[in-house]
């Protein structure tokens, strides 16, 4: 029987691939790329052999789907930001029983959902950088599963949340589940973006507020409070893909039975405009 033995949510900013070079950005996100280095420790001391990546920079239209390919080798570039991720090697491991057994116990519960083992679906920044970091090694499998999600209801991405955890259980595997995504995601205006030093600040006072009492709740293990704000949350601090990441993070958790709490790995910090967090949640409720 498999399990969960780590549970995150965690950041993707691609500055953190532009800290390693020279450059003016050389060191600036290393507070975040040891997080993620952090939280990878963890899971191979959990005994994690699977990362199950929900990625907020996968885009899909109908359906939820899974990228389960048994193998992934490409040399990536941001469509969105090829000024900042480009040229990137990459290639890991997947595990196609865990993709197809978690769309199959979302299926039976009426949430439409896809795993694909597609040799020209390559993997999406949202999962890439993580596994930079976090599996560099390669030694871990890796599947990702679309969350930028387009026109899909929270409630649905919650059901998904528990097929996610059903289908690990019904595997061998032992999986760190990674919900990649942002928090509060309103990126600066172009036209002031460089006025405003964007890369290192938040667009929002409001929305570094709401962000760092969402982190305190997590830390306090409020999760009830959590999840009734997080609809509203989600909307007016634009939540990266709608935070179906977090729902789905917290689907698989056990949604408002789960009783356990966050710990901030590193430390909150504004990006482009946005709020960014590594946090990992405590699995011994």
């Amino acid at each position: 029987m498999g399990r969960i033995v780590l549970a995150a949510k965690t950041t993707h900013v691609p500055t953190m691939l532009m800290s390693e070079q020279d450059g003016p950005l050389k060191g600036k996100r290393q507070q975040a790329i040891d997080g993620h280095r952090e939280i990878g420790r963890r899971a191979r001391d959990a005994g994690a052999d699977t990362f199950v990546v929900l990625d907020t920079h996968w885009l899909v239209n109908a359906g939820y789907h899974i990228n389960a390919r048994d193998h992934f080798k490409g040399c990536y570039a941001s469509h969105e930001f090829p000024q900042f991720i480009r040229d990137m090697d990459y290639e890991y491991w997947g595990n196609p029983v865990v993709g197809d057994l978690i769309a199959e116990k979302a299926r039976a519960k009426g949430v439409y959902t896809l795993s694909h083992q597609v040799r020209s679906l390559d993997l999406e920044y949202g999962t890439l950088v993580p596994m930079r970091y976090m599996n560099a090694d390669k030694a871990m499998k890796v599947v990702s599963v679309a969350a930028m999600c387009t026109v899909h209801s929270h409630d649905s991405s919650r059901k998904l949340g528990e097929a996610i955890r059903e289908g690990i259980e019904a595997s061998d595997a032992n999986v760190a589940l990674i919900a990649s995504g942002s928090l509060s995601h309103r990126i600066w205006p172009n036209d002031i973006y460089a006025a405003n030093n964007g890369t290192f600040t938040i667009s929002s006072e409001f929305n570094r507020q709401v962000d760092l009492m969402a982190l305190d709740m997590w830390k306090r293990g409020d999760i009830s409070t959590f999840l009734k704000i997080l609809p509203d949350y989600a909307e007016h601090c634009d939540g990266e893909g709608a935070m179906h990441d977090t729902v789905m993070l917290f689907g698989a958790l056990g949604w408002d039975d789960y009783k356990g709490r966050g710990e901030l790995i590193g430390e909150y910090f504004p990006s482009s405009g946005t709020g960014q967090a590594n946090v990992v949640f405590s699995l011994d409720n």
